[in-house]
């Protein structure tokens, strides 16, 4: 899918924008410079996490070790308060999803002569990435449900909210996709137009816009884990099924014993 657009210059001239580096390979045209972006912002993030493992220390923890455990901890208190105990992969996918849009996100402010384009900034990554979790999610979803509740759930709270509920679905992928790449290459748009600037004041709007970049790289890579969040804990949400059937199948011992005791059974 391509992503090229022209910016008109001074003088009548054009900037090409989402302009891939190409490769022909099984009769498909590949964007060459997608893969391999992609690649070194997997890298990174395997490298960074491998390199936490190795230097672990519970008594004397590195800098880069507290960072991960501040991200792991916060995530995890944010998620269990607002939607409750979610399963335990969620976490541990969404927090890796965060590293590795935020590295990909961040390779846009590395002056390399457009060779290391941000990956994110190409939609059939974001598409990639958006289609990867939201199967998961249904995946998920039937497991928690069960084939019949999973189907059931279309037509809550009423039959007739089926259409909507099935397009809001569908379109789920496309606004997770669109959304992480819409801003990302926005930005490759307004570097390219700050590059026209004069020499002498191009380095202040550019180290500007680096900055300010970097902050929206950081706040795109935290709303797709966190939609990634919310839509598996809404795709585990079984409407208090699940709490009525542990009720059901709880120990009989551990219920309040009635006999001789009618005035607290009464109460209960």
């Amino acid at each position: 899918m391509s992503d090229t657009i022209f910016v008109a210059a001074e003088g009548g001239s054009e900037i090409e924008i989402g302009h891939h580096r190409t490769v022909e390979f099984l009769g498909m045209t590949w964007n060459a410079d997608t893969i391999w972006t992609t690649a070194i912002a997997g890298i990174i993030v395997l490298a960074l996490g491998f390199s936490v493992a190795r230097n672990a220390s519970a008594t004397n923890p590195g800098k880069l070790q507290l960072a991960w455990e501040a991200l792991v901890s916060w995530v995890t208190v944010q998620v269990e308060s607002n939607l409750g105990k979610v399963n335990p992969f969620v976490i541990p996918l969404a927090i890796a999803l965060f590293a590795f849009i935020l590295i990909a996100n961040w390779l846009e402010v590395i002056p390399s002569k457009e060779y290391l384009k941000p990956p994110t900034a190409d939609v059939n990554l974001t598409y990639a990435l958006a289609f990867l979790v939201i199967v998961g999610v249904h995946v998920y979803s039937v497991r928690e449900r069960g084939v019949r509740g999973y189907v059931h759930h279309y037509f809550e709270p009423y039959p007739a909210l089926f259409p909507i509920i099935l397009i809001e679905e569908i379109v789920k992928p496309f606004t997770l996709a669109l959304r992480l790449f819409g801003n990302i290459f926005s930005g490759a748009i307004m570097l390219a137009i700050i590059g026209l600037l004069p020499a002498l004041v191009l380095w202040l709007p550019n180290v500007i816009w680096k900055l300010f970049a970097m902050f929206i790289a950081v706040i795109q890579a935290f709303i797709f884990a966190l939609l990634t969040i919310l839509y598996f804990g809404m795709a585990g949400d079984t409407h208090g099924e699940g709490d009525h059937e542990d009720r059901s199948q709880s120990d009989p011992a551990d219920e309040p014993k009635t006999t001789n005791q009618p005035q607290l059974a009464e109460a209960h």
